[in-house]
């Protein structure tokens, strides 16, 4: 039973009937779609062929909907691209025609950038490959000396060494995009390049509007989202360590620990969190991965992310089945040699809602009565997300009638959802049906001890008692 989850792009490389089904089997609890490329209707498209796929599976799938947001990017080469030598002039020009790029200038149509920088700033160019140290800002060019050089062509993204880019949260194509999540009943919507909890809550205001019932994912990617970290974590539902763009702006050697400290406040303030970019980068090419790259997701894992995702691996990738095999066999070795320690952070805390002092309550009964399952009788799922705050290694049920929250639980660590439907919603009867079903599935066997949460009142509503039964 793998604790934590694997989260796929979808493209070209699992754009056909036969690919799609094997990643759900593979362990694909949940799907990327990125906003970045293809049309509404490719989107669309794609999202019936995962509902599908999983319906004829019978495995409950996630979809992401990933918006592109305010990435600005260098215009196009007029030979396609050039080689850029250490310490030549380069000159970026808001006025140059898009196609018109050279060695010696190219375009760029981001005019904040010219308030942005001054003489000494750092432009970075495709994630990093390429520095830039700005020499001169003029009216509509910055003059810079290249100070890493290289091969660049068009359309490569730009950040600025540490932070300080005037890019807004959300572009007019994001607010556009947000009412296709909204039309193909994206589970989770993610904002790219968070500042603060603003935009956040701006996206989730513009999402509730298109009718989407979405959670919120915060991509963390800039360096002036660390000093409103707890406001956007507070924010959103859902955290992104977006590894890509955020090493390049605070540099790489303050990744680990960055991503250490973004796990363990997620977790702390009892939200999922995903770690992203460049996790199996070599099996975009090639059917093993390289043993960094286990390493990588293994201490990821080791750290209590929620999900490891893969990018262009299953996207455009020559072994994406391979690939999420491959992450997943990591995961479980991984999982199997963590020590499932006592979550001291929440033992002394005061609760002020009913569900999460049932959840820390099964937590903490769980471990010390060495109880065989947890099961959750849950509508919004978030008991079941509370509980796989503290780790365990004694899977936690989530037994729902309704498909979205299924969806949302998918990617949950530890958590495994469950489609059920009592014959009656009061009393012992839903107790008594959930264990038969789960007895069914081969969950657990009779004699098994098992905790169990439920909303023990007439009707349904939040979960306010704690079971100890036997299956």
């Amino acid at each position: 039973m793998r604790k934590t989850k694997i989260l796929a792009t979808l493209g070209p490389a699992c754009d056909n009937d036969t690919v799609l089904p094997r990643l759900l089997e593979a362990g694909v609890n949940c799907v990327r779609v990125n906003f970045s490329h293809g049309s509404p209707e490719e989107h669309s498209e794609r999202a019936e062929r995962v509902r599908a796929a999983a319906d004829s599976k019978g495995l409950p799938v996630g979809i992401l909907a990933d918006l592109q947001g305010p990435k600005i990017r260098i215009e196009s080469f007029a030979d396609g691209a050039v080689d850029l030598e250490a310490g030549q002039t380069f000159t970026l020009d808001t006025q140059l025609d898009p196609d018109a790029g050279t060695k010696e200038r190219v375009a760029i149509y981001y005019e904040p950038l010219l308030a942005d920088v001054q003489p000494g700033s750092v432009i970075l160019v495709n994630d990093g490959a390429i520095s830039l140290s700005v020499t001169d800002v003029g009216a509509t060019t910055i003059t810079t000396r290249v100070e890493l050089g290289g091969r660049l062509s068009g359309r490569k993204g730009v950040n600025l060494r540490g932070g300080g880019l005037s890019a807004g949260g959300l572009t007019k194509q994001d607010i556009a995009n947000i009412d296709v999540a909204a039309d193909i009943g994206a589970d989770y919507l993610a904002v790219s390049f968070v500042r603060n909890g603003d935009d956040i809550r701006q996206a989730r205001d513009l999402l509730q509007k298109a009718g989407g019932t979405a959670r919120l994912c915060a991509k963390i990617e800039r360096a002036e989202a660390l000093d409103s970290l707890d406001d956007i974590i507070e924010a959103s539902d859902a955290v992104m360590v977006a590894r890509g763009d955020l090493g390049v702006e605070i540099g790489d050697p303050e990744l680990p620990a960055m991503q250490k400290r973004i796990i363990a406040r997620s977790r702390e303030m009892n939200r999922l969190v995903i770690t992203a970019t460049q996790m199996m980068e070599s099996m975009i090419d090639n059917p093993t991965p390289t043993r960094a790259e286990v390493l990588d997701v293994a201490n990821a894992t080791l750290d209590g992310t929620d999900a490891v995702m893969l990018s262009a691996e299953s996207a455009v990738g020559s072994y994406p089945t391979a690939t999420v095999k491959a992450m997943s066999e990591i995961c479980e070795a991984a999982e199997r040699q963590a020590a499932t320690g006592r979550s001291e952070g929440s033992v002394d805390k005061h609760f002020e809602k009913i569900d999460e002092a049932i959840a820390m309550a099964t937590m903490y009964t769980s471990r010390y009565m060495h109880a065989d399952a947890i099961v959750a009788l849950t509508e919004s799922g978030s008991t079941a997300m509370l509980m796989s705050r503290q780790d365990s290694h004694i899977p936690i049920y989530a037994l729902t009638q309704y498909p979205p929250t299924e969806h949302y639980l998918a990617l949950c660590r530890n958590v495994y959802p469950i489609a059920f439907r009592p014959s009656e919603l009061n009393g012992v009867v839903p107790v008594d049906e959930a264990l038969a079903h789960l007895r069914e599935l081969g969950l657990v066997e009779s004699g098994h001890r098992v905790l169990l949460t439920k909303g023990d009142f007439n009707g349904p509503g939040g979960t306010n008692a704690l079971k100890i039964v036997t299956a």
